[in-house]
């Protein structure tokens, strides 16, 4: 698991840039954070690092926006307006889990429910939980979460599972 501490949202950016600058077709970046947190601001920087140069935004209302042009195509899903599983796979949304390029989905836990455990219980015993859900369905993952450490500080802890 690696842990990075973004400063700004320049910092959140540059983070993501390196890791598109690295990605692999097939690769899925699950992202949880509450609003505010830097989830877009991560996929921008990615965009970047794949080489596309068109303006990202948030697919919060469209569900889900193409990039291409890049090194990689870039699949973007927001499932924040989304209730669970069903309403995601109804949508049509269950090709992206093994896309022709990189998908980054944001709020995934409405996808793949991270368990709480009664418990109190470190994270990665959480984490281990969460990848034995997503495991079944992806090659490639990256799961990721952002928290709000102070109203410029984030904390980005993430942790690949697959190939």
């Amino acid at each position: 698991m690696g842990t990075s501490i973004s400063h700004s949202p320049a910092d959140t950016a540059l983070i993501g840039e390196k890791w598109g600058r690295n990605a692999q077709t097939g690769l899925v970046i699950g992202l949880s954070g509450d609003l505010g947190a830097g989830k877009t601001q991560l996929v921008k920087g990615l965009a970047h690092g794949l080489g596309i140069t068109e303006r990202v935004h948030s697919p919060t209302f469209a569900l889900l926006n193409v990039y291409s042009g890049g090194r990689l195509a870039l699949f973007h899903l927001d499932l924040y307006r989304l209730d669970g599983p069903q309403q995601i796979i109804a949508a049509g949304l269950e090709e992206y889990l093994r896309p022709d390029g990189v998908a980054v989905i944001e709020w995934v836990e409405r996808w793949f429910e991270k368990p709480e455990s009664k418990v109190q219980s470190p994270q990665s015993v959480q984490l281990k939980v969460h990848t034995e859900q997503i495991s079944r369905y992806i090659k490639k993952y990256r799961w990721v979460e952002i928290e709000v450490v102070s109203e410029t500080e984030r904390r980005i802890s993430y942790e690949d599972i697959g190939d």
